[in-house]
């Protein structure tokens, strides 16, 4: 079967195309999927740039979209023609958080699904939200979920409270899809007024160009009448949460979902305890979150958002792609 290999050093250059030998028929609790899409996420970038190191020759992607071909003895869950979706953490099902690391996640810790068939045990893959073609379905697995989690399962987000998303990234398109659905209000920042044109169509009450207003935690205050937002969605890290920081309402909620800006920085902290706010920092979320998150996209007919789609022996260029941060919603590998 054809795959993708990271070799060290890693670069987007040494990234391999290869052929390996079949998985073969799935054990007991085990189902064989054929795969046929995945979706980039900052995390893989890192991780086949070079940024997170992995082990030489490591299969990357974390996201992985396809049918069942064969299910194992006692599988009841799955049956052979079942569209799946993989999990990003496949050994944490339910409850509170239970890994600080990528040691189980696919693409880093082990072997990702940058390849045409994979077998794994069931607690790998959930189903696919019915509809949905199997690059929509591979941009769920990181950030559908993160957004889902950040909003839905931490948030506790109600209708009539606000939200505000940074960038146009696949986490932020997606939260503001989400938080739409749920009755929120939603500012999102870019700093492409192009860009903040096609949130606006997707239903962006307000938006702000984070170039041409660079103290955009004031005008997210004048947005709210003063009050600030009960919602953020944290992508940027050290460089935009003092931002972040001045836009939230008293004590309402910031998911650090990202460090796009860097892994460490000033802290407001004297701001962020004055406003009594909740900073919460997350990464994706577990097995149940998913199939949570599957039956709601199932209720409200929400669709991903793809950018651009490119065949597996492609997948520098789509990391390229990533990189030059031209991207709207989500960059999606298909084969």
């Amino acid at each position: 079967m054809k795959a993708a290999k990271v070799t060290n050093p890693a670069t987007l250059e040494s990234l391999k195309i290869v052929d390996l030998d079949d998985p073969g028929a799935p054990a007991a609790g085990e189902i064989r999927v054929r795969l046929h899409a995945s979706s980039l996420n900052f995390h893989d970038y890192s991780v086949v740039s070079g940024r997170l190191p992995t082990a030489d020759g490591r299969i990357p992607m974390a996201d992985g979209a396809g049918v069942v071909e064969a299910v194992g003895a006692g599988v009841t869950e799955f049956s052979e023609g079942d569209r799946v979706v993989s999990t990003f953490f496949p050994t944490w099902l339910d409850g509170t958080p239970a890994i600080s690391d990528f040691s189980t996640t696919p693409g880093d810790g082990i072997d990702g699904y940058a390849r045409e068939w994979v077998v794994r045990p069931t607690s790998y893959f959930t189903h696919a939200p019915k509809g949905y073609s199997h690059a929509e379905a591979a941009t769920l697995t990181t950030a559908a979920l993160t957004a889902w989690r950040a909003l839905v399962v931490n948030g506790g987000i109600k209708a009539g409270e606000s939200v505000l998303v940074l960038g146009t990234g696949g986490v932020s398109i997606f939260a503001l899809q989400l938080a739409k659905a749920m009755g929120a209000t939603v500012i999102a920042t870019s700093s492409s007024d192009e860009k903040l044109e096609r949130v606006r169509a997707l239903g962006a009450d307000h938006t702000i160009n984070y170039k041409t207003t660079p103290e955009w935690g004031d005008a997210v205050r004048d947005l709210t009448d003063g009050r600030g937002v009960d919602h953020v969605v944290e992508v940027g890290g050290p460089g935009t949460l003092p931002q972040s920081i001045n836009a939230v309402t008293i004590g309402g909620h910031i998911a650090l979902i990202g460090v796009l800006t860097g892994a460490g920085g000033e802290v407001p902290t004297a701001l962020l305890m004055r406003g009594q706010a909740r900073l919460q920092g997350l990464v994706v979320g577990n097995r149940r979150m998913q199939q949570d998150l599957v039956r709601a996209l199932g209720a409200t007919g929400i669709r991903p958002v793809i950018d651009r789609s490119f065949p597996l022996d492609q997948i520098a260029n789509a990391f390229r792609h990533e990189e030059s941060g031209q991207h709207f919603g989500k960059i999606v590998l298909e084969w």
